[in-house]
């Protein structure tokens, strides 16, 4: 992945379904208008990319639509956010010394959370929404928040995006959990919209007390 601007244009359709009464502001679409379009996309020094305040504003607009399709239960429509080659993954954290952080999660093709591809995803959704998620009756409280928003890269339609989420998931009347983190995604450019094409999460916590992992990040 390139850590400098491209001449790729970038342009965010709308990020989610036609806005409903009712629903939380933060779902409503993102405004065409708003683009990632070279040259305001450039290398900071450290490497990291910087946007303008309205391609920056758009990029987060498109993360706290997300969040609000998770916490209003519409996993069908979120499902959609993601491409249909898209991998979805979360390994798993072990406690390690100083100088052996490199194995401090699990790597690819070994035991993770989730290593999912956009079917598993679909089923998973789908089992959410059904009767039949018995985990998930009645259906927890969340919220998802998502902070340091930040682009990392941009390599032709591919976007790389780093940011750190609190995840609190609330169930029956004394039950509550908390998950803390970072996600590393790649977003491509589909028909003018950001779609996610990987999702890469990366907990804090090495020990999960939550009774299920039956939710979605």
């Amino acid at each position: 992945m390139a850590t400098t601007s491209t001449s790729s244009s970038w342009n965010i359709g709308a990020a989610v379904a036609t806005h409903r009464p009712g629903d939380d502001p933060a779902a409503a679409p993102v405004s065409a208008a708003a683009s990632l379009a070279d040259p305001t996309a450039r290398a900071a020094l450290d490497g990291v990319v910087l946007f303008d305040a309205e391609q920056q504003n758009a990029l987060e607009q498109f993360y706290y639509a997300e969040a609000a399709l998770l916490d209003q239960h519409r996993f069908s429509t979120w499902v959609e956010l993601f491409t249909d080659d898209c991998h979805y993954w979360m390994p798993i954290r072990q406690t390690r010394l100083t100088g052996q952080l490199d194995a401090e999660f699990t790597k690819p093709g070994e035991i993770a959370f989730y290593d999912d591809t956009k079917d598993v995803l679909t089923i998973r959704a789908h089992k959410l929404e059904s009767a039949y998620a018995w985990g998930e009756n009645p259906p927890s409280r969340t919220r998802h928040s998502f902070t340091n928003i930040r682009p990392l890269a941009v390599d032709g339609d591919e976007l790389q995006v780093g940011m750190n989420f609190t995840f609190f998931r609330g169930s029956y009347d004394r039950d509550e959990d908390w998950w803390v983190g970072r996600r590393e995604d790649v977003l491509r450019r589909v028909d003018g919209k950001f779609r996610i094409a990987r999702r890469s999460i990366f907990l804090d916590q090495t020990v999960i007390l939550s009774r299920n992992m039956s939710h979605l990040f």
